[in-house]
């Protein structure tokens, strides 16, 4: 990584963190209340300001193809992971609906964002420990009976590049037990924002993303749900350039 070229972003990035913390105690009080509602309400409010903020700050362009495809209440978008801005494109492309992200577990102890993951009722999974990763899917489970929505990358660690890797079936039952809808995501570009250039925030780069219609899976057989996560794969597969064929670098 660039440390030296990142240190301007990197300032803008803890700025904006503090500058957007006035918003949790709002947060904070509905969730003490219970009134999910103007928690997600409360949520989106603030992602959307902070989303402003960044875009803005580091001249990003996110193309959204298919905003009307999702759906009013809770689901699960399910997205191919290219880059760490990928988490801005999602904010951008779900502008107006509260998103939780899942999240590895090394992200828990940061500093800022180990907090803003879980004050934005995101969940942190454990990699490698089987045991610990159902109980995350559970609490995401009992999340979206609530209300909220999650995004979660079922390839388990970025591409940084144009290739697309496996998808774990795990990843999908957080919907199917909930009986939500998933929801596909295409992302397409996001690794030129940082990845692309020795690991350093780069000013007018572009991205797309496409959200796909959902499928519903409350009344999914066994079989069904078995192939829900080639069918999603596939669904995103096609909307990438050179479907997904390309690098992927191995060590993230």
């Amino acid at each position: 990584m660039n440390l030296i070229g990142n240190i301007g972003p990197g300032v803008k990035l803890v700025w904006s963190a503090i500058k957007y913390r006035k918003g949790i105690p709002r947060i904070r009080a509905a969730r003490e209340r219970g009134d999910y509602e103007e928690e997600r309400q409360a949520i989106a409010d603030i992602t959307s300001e902070w989303l402003d903020y960044l875009i803005k700050a580091y001249d990003m362009h996110y193309e959204i193809v298919g905003r009307e495809n999702i759906p009013e209440g809770p689901c699960v978008f399910i997205a191919n992971h290219q880059a760490y801005c990928d988490i801005i494109g999602l904010i951008a492309a779900t502008r107006g609906k509260q998103v939780g992200f899942i999240a590895k577990e090394e992200f828990r102890k940061t500093p800022l964002m180990g907090q803003w993951i879980t004050d934005m009722r995101g969940l942190f999974i454990h990699r490698g420990n089987s045991r610990d990763s159902l109980k995350t899917i559970q609490e995401g489970v009992e999340l979206l009976k609530q209300g909220f929505s999650l995004v979660i990358f079922p390839e388990g660690k970025r591409s940084c590049g144009p290739g697309l890797d496996e998808f774990k079936a795990g990843s999908f039952k957080l919907a199917t037990r909930a009986k939500v809808p998933v929801v596909p995501v295409t992302i397409d570009g996001t690794y030129h924002m940082f990845e692309d250039h020795n690991d350093t925030i780069t000013p007018g780069q572009s991205a797309k993303l496409t959200i796909h219609p959902p499928i519903p899976t409350a009344d999914m057989s066994r079989a069904e749900q078995a192939e829900l996560p080639d069918q999603v794969r596939e669904i995103i597969r096609n909307a990438l350039p050179g479907k997904g064929e390309g690098y992927i670098r191995v060590f993230d």
